[in-house]
């Protein structure tokens, strides 16, 4: 395959996964990071090695290197800002999820996708695990039949520390269920074939945070919730998140039910179970190289995504994850939100808006 450059924008923690990730394709030539944060610029340069060139200034960056390609992996609130400013240079963009923090941000993000030249890729990369990926393969062949209920169970350890601990407040995230869910809500869309039409959610930030303090300042990001959604297609599914409960031996559980059985997967044991109303039932590991597992947190989820990348920024195919997907999962993590305000569902019309 042809190779192609690479810079990064934002050089913390998933700047340095995309880092050891790149470094696992040989077509994928990274020659620049940008972050305004010394440390992080230190710690990524590091990373990186000798030959990648490291900036304050984002702008300088794609002056100077010229990329082929940017991932942008910096704070989600800073999205809007970075996408648009960097488009004018043309290069192909993966912007890390949430594509961003509002709706109103990401539908001008969505936009400026359908007009842009080059290739727009959102990075919800749970899509890419290759235990998630099996399961979505035999459901979407029919092993299942019709879908009836879907449903998501993550529990796992709190928030990560980040520079300036930007993700303690929603202002900055898009909120909890925009921030860490819109990979679930992304994967149900996909699962199921069909958009939510409703959304009802119950959550609270009941346990984590409560202590600390930022200029007076208490965090206000939810660490417990369910949602249930309904879909066009009639399917049902559900979210189930904590987030304190971080000795949990499977961190993630993915279920769905058809007419004629239930598919399961859990995350990291990556086994797919399929128990059928009838014949039999059977189980499969799914192995995924530990050099793919080793360079990051998502169980090898980001180097698969970035081998489809490259693929689509070679061949100049459609993404695989579009501008509207992330403008989508945006849109259902703020209808959660807003159920939880209120304490009522919230109805969706055909392109996910709500009052």
């Amino acid at each position: 395959m042809e190779s192609r450059t690479y810079a990064i924008i934002g050089a913390g923690m998933m700047g340095r996964e995309h880092i050891a990730n790149l470094a696992l394709l040989p077509e994928a030539k990274l020659i620049a990071l940008a972050d305004p944060d010394t440390g992080s610029r230190k710690w990524s340069g590091k990373a990186a090695g000798e030959d990648v060139r490291v900036f304050a200034d984002y702008m300088e960056m794609m002056r100077e290197a010229k990329p082929d390609a940017v991932i942008i992996a910096s704070p989600n609130f800073t999205h809007i800002n970075v996408v648009t400013d960097i488009a004018e240079f043309g290069a192909a963009i993966l912007v890390e999820k949430p594509l961003a923090t509002t709706i109103e941000d990401a539908e001008a993000l969505a936009t400026l996708a359908k007009s842009y030249p080059n290739l727009f890729w959102v990075g919800l990369e749970y899509r890419y695990m290759p235990p998630v990926a099996k399961l979505i393969d035999v459901l979407h062949d029919g092993l299942t039949g019709p879908v009836k209920m879907l449903s998501f169970r993550e529990h796992r350890f709190p928030f990560l520390p980040k520079v300036g601990d930007w993700n303690r407040f929603s202002e900055n995230t898009g909120g909890t269920l925009v921030e860490k869910c819109c990979h679930f809500f992304d994967l149900m869309r996909y699962a199921l074939q069909s958009d939510p039409v409703r959304i009802f959610a119950t959550g609270g930030m009941d346990v984590n945070h409560l202590t600390e303090r930022y200029d007076g300042r208490t965090p206000d990001i939810l660490d417990n919730a369910y949602v249930i959604l309904d879909f066009a297609n009639g399917s049902r599914a559900m979210l189930e998140l904590c987030m304190f409960a971080n000795l949990t031996h499977q961190e993630e559980r993915l279920h769905v039910v058809g007419s004629k059985g239930r598919l399961s997967v859990s995350i990291p044991e990556a086994v797919v179970d399929w128990s059928p109303l009838q014949g039999l039932a059977w189980s499969e590991k799914i192995d995924t190289p530990k050099e793919a597992m080793a360079a990051g947190d998502h169980h090898g989820a980001t180097y698969f995504q970035l081998c489809d990348f490259h693929d689509a920024l070679v061949t100049g195919r459609a993404p695989t994850l579009s501008a509207e997907d992330g403008l989508w999962s945006v849109k259902m993590g703020a209808a959660a939100h807003r159920s939880i305000e209120t304490g009522l569902p919230v109805s969706l019309n055909a392109r996910g808006d709500f009052s």
